[in-house]
């Protein structure tokens, strides 16, 4: 039987390994998505909540207010670890694609109940917003440098 050890420590290293270097482009694009998302979630929280809460489905299970408060912070607590956790971005890259895989899903109901909020009034201008959901996921992974570490690409 071979010695698990050799594999344990490869593991462990490249578990604790600092995060290939990000490019001054990927370095931009990861704090522009975190002023992003802290914008958003700053109104969430104050003067667009209205809106937002036009757009939380009828068949969610939770008050629509909650709902807009709740993301509301995630937002802001995600943004703010894009601004500033760099040594963390590929994990937190992830988290923040899997947050915008969450909200899809209330973006797809806003376009087949046809809810007007955010300057959205129209079919096609709910239909382009669709289109851009799956964009906000890869510049979230592409980013953090995500992309680059799940296809084992480690660049020194």
């Amino acid at each position: 039987m071979p010695d698990p050890a050799p594999l344990t420590r490869r593991v462990l290293r490249a578990a604790t390994a600092p995060p290939p270097r990000a490019t001054p482009l990927q370095h931009v694009a990861r704090i522009v998505l975190g002023v992003f998302l802290l914008f958003a979630g700053i109104s969430h929280l104050t003067f667009a909540r209205g809106q937002f809460q036009a757009q939380v489905p009828d068949w969610v299970p939770a008050d629509k207010d909650f709902v807009v408060i709740a993301s509301g912070i995630v937002e802001i607590t995600l943004g703010g670890a894009l601004v500033t956790l760099g040594r963390f971005r590929i994990p937190v890259g992830w988290i923040v694609a899997a947050f915008f895989i969450a909200i899809f899903p209330g973006n797809i109901s806003q376009f087949v109940t046809r809810t007007d909020a955010f300057g959205l009034t129209s079919d096609a201008a709910r239909g382009i917003r669709l289109i851009f959901q799956p964009l906000l996921v890869l510049w979230a992974l592409w980013s953090c440098g995500a992309l680059t570490r799940r296809r084992g690409r480690v660049r020194d």
